[in-house]
């Protein structure tokens, strides 16, 4: 059995070609340009394997609806020359073999679940803070799908009284993404963020809005384990910031598990979303 994974970003794609086992054989990293371009870097790596099936994590939004008529379309991002992409499709035409798709995000999570930070549990989030934030669930051990996918990571929060930063969202300015997302702690303080000290009020800031989420996750869904990636999260002195907002905002109105095993870095790193997409491309199989 030869697997196929596509870990679909927006700086870049990420493609690998795996054993039944998931033992990685090849991986290749692709700048995502044009579609035109991209894509035609996509089938040269593939086309040199007779692939059995390929998992596809895409960033979005992205249509996740199989009875909807623009299944598998990215739809409205704002990456130039994506937007109502049919890139699904455009893969099956040239591939006669089964997909599965869904987020990028998604396919961390169950990445996690199935070989990470959440193995041995039914339910979980996995959170990436960067460019953006997104986060993919999965309930009883299936990535979590409705009429769309879950976005997450512009869910609306409240202000911090020290910030008066507009936000960086092109469609909601201060959701979560729109304050929390690594441009805009850059561009609050004009300077990167990962340039900025360890001690800066900032990360106060960030830990604020990110725990304000963690109680919405929680109290919406109830995860078994909240999982975090992305480069901002690399910044480790977020974590017992983000427990101290998060046991005040909270106030004892749930119970969970402790907060260092509850809240935690994931343990796949950059591997989670091509580790997720393997998975799905192998079951897509069954």
């Amino acid at each position: 059995m030869i697997l196929g994974a596509i870990e679909a970003g927006g700086t870049k794609f990420v493609c690998a070609i795996s054993d039944e086992a998931l033992k990685i054989k090849e991986r290749i990293s692709i700048p995502t340009t044009t579609p035109e371009e991209t894509l035609a870097a996509v089938f040269n790596f593939f086309d040199t394997y007779q692939v059995d099936a390929i998992g596809i994590g895409s960033f979005g939004p992205i249509d996740v609806n199989p009875l909807s008529s623009t299944y598998g379309y990215i739809t409205s991002t704002p990456k130039p020359g994506w937007k109502n992409f049919p890139f699904l499709e455009k893969m099956k035409e040239r591939y006669d073999i089964p997909f599965a798709w869904t987020t990028d995000v998604n396919a961390a999570a169950y990445g996690e679940i199935k070989k990470g930070a959440a193995v041995g549990k039914n339910s979980c989030i996995y959170i990436t803070v960067g460019t953006g934030i997104g986060a993919g669930i999965v309930v009883d051990s299936k990535v979590i799908h409705g009429f769309g996918h879950p976005e997450a990571g512009h869910i609306l929060v409240k202000r911090d009284e020290r910030d008066s930063y507009e936000g960086t969202c092109p469609y909601h300015k201060d959701c979560l993404e729109g304050v929390a997302a690594g441009p805009a702690i850059g561009n609050r303080f004009g300077i990167k963020a990962q340039e900025l000290p360890k001690d800066h009020v900032a990360w106060e800031i960030e830990a604020y809005y990110l725990a304000q989420a963690l109680v919405n996750y929680t109290l919406v869904l109830s995860p078994e384990k909240i999982i975090f990636g992305g480069g901002v999260m690399k910044q480790t002195q977020l974590f017992p910031l983000i427990y101290k907002e998060f046991t005040k905002l909270m106030n004892g109105y749930v119970s969970t598990p402790e907060l260092e095993e509850y809240i935690v870095p994931c343990a796949l790193g950059d591997n989670a979303g091509i580790t997720g997409c393997l998975l799905l491309a192998k079951e897509s199989l069954v």
